[in-house]
């Protein structure tokens, strides 16, 4: 995802002058066709991302549209309070954008895990969070962010991630995207974990479950009205997603539901459990430690619904 958040940047400055970027000592590569380009629009803040919040945050005061970029940790937890007292407080146009988000950074530890920050910033008044599933969606939204007059969260993922549109997808912001329908149970994806919704998907059709696949790539606001028609029509919805179960998109349609007294539809969440893993290795093994992986979702999600079945029959 990090190289079509470069490649669109670049198209989108061109366009708009009060584009600039900066960058928490990452990416000097990857950003080399925007330096060439508009050399005066690019900075490099360093390890020093509480000043490149703030930064970003008078430059938006000013009329610019800054957009902070680095690892997901240090440009979310390790600036928080100017997050919260520069940008949002003031509800500036400040994109922040966290590379890597999740268990991208699996292989460098806890430290680099990124796990809470739909949590907390999902929290903060005029805050958008976006998590786009895959490259197009990418493009699509930050397309979409600098339309918006106040701050973006994007939390993107790394490398390789599969892209799972033909083409960029026309999404709107606050409005889920159906990628496939299904009329046994729905699927709700936010962020990197699409390719794994579908995944599920195709697995559960040979079990003779026709599941929905939703993308909810804006976690903030969140699509209410998607979720009202969604629990009208089944009985069992599903949310996936590389984040912690505390706070997250899973947690915040629970939330919902409770608030609107749904008791038709079960809701049945995958994500992070509450800890701090204590083994390193890849994203794939992390997944694989959380359960995060399609036959193990499946599995999980076939025997609640056929311990349901169970005991609606004895009694």
């Amino acid at each position: 995802m990090r190289n079509a958040f470069a490649q669109e940047i670049v198209q989108l400055a061109e366009r708009d002058s009060r584009i600039v970027l900066l960058s928490g000592d990452i990416g000097n590569r990857l950003f080399e066709p925007f330096k060439t380009r508009f050399p005066s629009r690019f900075f490099n803040c360093g390890v020093a991302e509480a000043n490149m919040a703030s930064m970003a945050a008078g430059m938006a005061m000013c009329g610019l549209r800054p957009v902070t970029y680095t690892i997901t940790p240090f440009n979310t937890t390790r600036c928080l309070e100017q997050i919260r007292n520069d940008i949002c407080y003031h509800n500036v146009p400040v994109v922040i954008v966290g590379t890597g988000a999740g268990l991208s950074y699996a292989s460098l530890g806890c430290t680099h895990h990124s796990c809470e920050d739909i949590s907390f910033l999902k929290s903060m008044p005029n805050m958008t969070v976006l998590c786009p599933g895959d490259a197009m969606e990418l493009k699509s939204l930050l397309r979409g962010a600098f339309n918006l007059i106040g701050p973006v969260y994007m939390r993107i993922g790394k490398t390789n991630e599969p892209v799972m549109h033909p083409e960029i997808p026309k999404l709107t912001i606050g409005k889920g995207y159906t990628m496939q329908p299904g009329h046994d149970l729905c699927i709700i994806s936010t962020g990197n974990m699409l390719p794994i919704a579908v995944d599920v998907a195709k697995i559960l059709k040979k079990c003779d479950q026709e599941a929905e696949v939703i993308s909810m790539h804006t976690v903030k606001p969140l699509d209410v009205d998607l979720l009202e028609t969604l629990c009208q029509r089944f009985s069992y919805i599903v949310s996936i997603e590389e984040h912690s179960l505390i706070g997250g998109l899973g947690s915040y349609i629970a939330e919902w539901m409770i608030d609107q007294e749904v008791d038709s539809t079960t809701l049945i969440r995958f994500g992070t459990q509450d800890l701090f893993p204590h083994a390193v290795g890849s994203q794939s093994y992390m997944r694989e430690r959380f359960g995060l992986v399609p036959q193990t979702i499946v599995s999980q999600i076939l025997e609640k619904i056929n311990h349901a079945h169970v005991s609606s029959h004895s009694r």
